[in-house]
Formats: structure tokens, sequence, C-alpha cells
């Protein structure tokens, strides 16, 4: 249980350090945020004959629910690992990091993708900064906690 302790509190810090860099990007280069979860869990909550409500309401709740989902990808990534890494060696923090860092990038993206939200192969160099940076500060964030939790 120990281990799923320290890989949830991780996740968690991960998480954090995840939302703080893109909401830093947002700030610095003045772009809007991202209607893709919302989008996904509009989709989700559709395929699941989960009614959202109407109108503002109904967008309202997506973009909770796709904030939610966010929280729950880091959280379960931060737990898989620690139940991964429970009796074991840890992995080099510079390999540990990008994986981790990979992980939750497919854990939003690969749903994403599969519900025909967005389409990554037409994504352009900006986009998949944007995306792939602050992942991999979750990455290097939860390893790095995960390792400090010992």
């Amino acid at each position: 249980m120990r281990s799923v302790t320290k890989g949830l509190l991780a996740g968690a810090a991960g998480t954090a350090a995840l939302n703080l860099t893109t909401y830093g990007d947002m700030l610095l280069r003045g772009r809007s945020s991202s209607d893709t979860p919302a989008q996904v869990a509009g989709r989700l909550a559709d395929r699941a004959g989960v009614g959202l409500g109407e109108e503002a309401s109904k967008s309202n709740r997506e973009q909770a629910a796709g904030a939610l989902l966010g929280y729950v990808t880091g959280l379960g990534v931060g737990v898989a690992y620690g139940l991964l890494r429970r009796g074991r060696g840890p992995l080099p923090e510079w390999a540990a990091g990008p994986v981790l860092g990979a992980a939750a990038m497919a854990g939003s993206d690969v749903p994403a993708a599969a519900l025909g939200v967005t389409d990554p192969t037409r994504w352009d160099r900006t986009s998949w900064v944007s995306d792939a940076v602050p992942h991999l500060v979750y990455g290097f964030t939860t390893a790095s906690v995960y390792r400090a939790l010992r």
C-alpha cells in the first residue's frame, strides 16, 4: 500500500507541475486553453448515455469533466508507477521522467484521437511542443517526488 500512496502523491505533484507549466505557457504566449479535454468528456458522456444538461450547463460540465479526466490520468500514472516500482530498484531518473511523461501524454492523447477529437498526425511543431513539454515536466516531477519519498 505504501507504493500506491507514494505513487499517488508523486502523481499529484506531477499533475500540479503539468498544470503550472501549461498555464505558464498560456500566460507567456497569450494562447487560449485547449477545448480537447472538454470534447473528450462530452463524447465519452454521449457514448455512455449520460446527459450533461442543456447548452451552458452542458458546456460547463464538459469542461469540468475534461479537467477531472486530466487529474485521473495524472494520478493514475503515478499509482501505476508506484505499483511497478514496488520491490524493485528505481529506474534512473533520466529514464523514468520521459517514460512517465510519455505514459501521461498517451493517457490523454490516445483517447482524444480514438474519439476523433484530434489527429496528432496533423499537429504542427508548436502543437507538439505545447503538449510534450508539460508532459515531460509531469514525468520528471513524478519520478523525482517518488524517488524523494523512498
